[in-house]
C-alpha cells in the first residue's frame, strides 16, 4: 500500500508523462540507478578537489570513511583494508537507499525483496570467494569441523548454516524496511507532517542502523572466511 501510494505520486507519474512506461513492478530498479548517480556525483565532488586542509565536504567523508576503515581494521586486522572499499560501498549504497523512502514521493528500494536478494548473493558469494583465494582447497575445513570424524555430521549442518546467511540478510533489511514504509505512509495520512515528525526522525536512525547491520554482519563473514580454519 505504502509503495503504491508514492509511486502514484511521483516516480511511475513522471516516467509515463515523458512516455517512458516503466512497469511499477521494477520501479526500485530505476530509484537504485538515480541513488548509484547520486553517489557517483557526491564522490566527484568529494574528490576533485583533495587539499592537505581539508574544507567542510571533504573533511566530513574523510571522517566518515576513516572511522570506518579503522572500525574494519579493529575487527579483521590489517587484512580488513582489502574489503573495506566493498564493504563501505555496501554500507553507504544501502544507507542512501533506506533513506530514499523517507522522502516524499519516494519508495526505498530495499523495500523490495529482489534489490536484497541481489546484495546478500553478492556477500556470500564474496566471503567465499575470499575464503578459497587465501585458503585454496583448505578453505573446505570451514564446512567439515575440527575433526575428520566430524565431517560427515558437520558438513550439511555448515552447507545449511552457510546458505542460510543471503536468506537472513535478505529478509531482515526486506522486513524492517518495509514495515517501516507502511507506517510512516499511515502516520502521514493520519497525522500529516507535524504528526509523523517524531517517527520521520526515529526512522532515519533505525534506516541508518539496518545498514550498518548489514555492513556488520557482512563483515563477520569475511572475517571468518580469512581466519585459518581449526
Amino acid at each position: 500500500m505504502a509503495g503504491d501510494i508514492q509511486y502514484v505520486l511521483i516516480l511511475k507519474e513522471g516516467l509515463d508523462a515523458v512516455g517512458i512506461n516503466f512497469p511499477k513492478e521494477y520501479i526500485h530498479i530505476v530509484y537504485s540507478w538515480v541513488i548509484i548517480a547520486v553517489l557517483i556525483f557526491l564522490g566527484w565532488l568529494a574528490t576533485r578537489r583533495l587539499t592537505l586542509v581539508p574544507g567542510k565536504s571533504q573533511n566530513v567523508w574523510e571522517t566518515l570513511i576513516g572511522g570506518m576503515e579503522d572500525f574494519v581494521v579493529q575487527n579483521m586486522g590489517e587484512a580488513g583494508r582489502k574489503v573495506f572499499p566493498v564493504l563501505f560501498t555496501l554500507f553507504i549504497y544501502i544507507l542512501f537507499m533506506n533513506l530514499t523512502g523517507l522522502i516524499p514521493g519516494a519508495d526505498a528500494p530495499t523495500a523490495n525483496i529482489n534489490t536484497n536478494v541481489g546484495m546478500a548473493i553478492f556477500v556470500f558469494l564474496y566471503y567465499n570467494y575470499w575464503g578459497f583465494k587465501l585458503h585454496g582447497l583448505h578453505y573446505i575445513k570451514h564446512f567439515t569441523g575440527p575433526f575428520w570424524w566430524l565431517a560427515p555430521m558437520m558438513l550439511p549442518i555448515e552447507i545449511i548454516s552457510h546458505l542460510a546467511r543471503p536468506l537472513s540478510l535478505t529478509l531482515r533489511l526486506f522486513g524492517n524496511i518495509r514495515g517501516e514504509e507502511i507506517v510512516i505512509a499511515l502516520m502521514f495520512f493520519l497525522a500529516p507532517v507535524l504528526g509523523s515528525l517524531p517517527i520521520f526522525m526515529l526512522f532515519v536512525l533505525m534506516k541508518t542502523m539496518q545498514a550498518f547491520i548489514f555492513f556488520m554482519l557482512s563483515l563477520m563473514y569475511l572475517k571468518g572466511a580469512f581466519e585459518e580454519a581449526h
